[in-house]
């Protein structure tokens, strides 16, 4: 998706999950690794269900902050934890290899689009 409209109860089109799991956001960098620990190569981000595919910022030292994405507002609340459909997804070990790299759940604080290639930047 090239852009996209982020409304307050979340990224358009996706099923509503209003507060602090409104978008989930994870980290490119990590999709590589989830692979190499089922000994493959990258997982396809759409796989794990996440809104946003970041790359070249640490999502996790972003807890609690505020960050711009595109003209949307977010704050990032909870790691994604995996689910049990993990290991139907990715096959037997998928749940431990999600773990800890599943990425981000954050609430709107401002609603607006977001384009491929946006920047991603706290708000200070």
């Amino acid at each position: 998706m090239a852009s996209a409209m982020i409304a307050g109860d979340g990224l358009e089109g996706d099923r509503a999950r209003a507060g602090k799991r409104a978008v989930t956001l994870i980290q490119q960098e990590h999709l590589e690794v989830i692979g190499r620990f089922l000994g493959r190569g990258p997982v396809a981000a759409e796989v794990l269900r996440r809104n946003l595919v970041i790359s070249g910022i640490n999502l996790a030292a972003l807890k609690g902050r505020e960050v711009q994405v595109g003209a949307a507002v977010l704050r990032f609340t909870v790691i994604c934890a995996p689910c049990s459909r993990m290991e139907e997804a990715l096959g037997n070990g998928g749940y431990s290899a999600v773990r800890g790299h599943g990425g981000w759940c954050a609430e709107v604080v401002r609603p607006g689009p977001v384009s491929l290639g946006d920047l991603v930047q706290p708000v200070d």
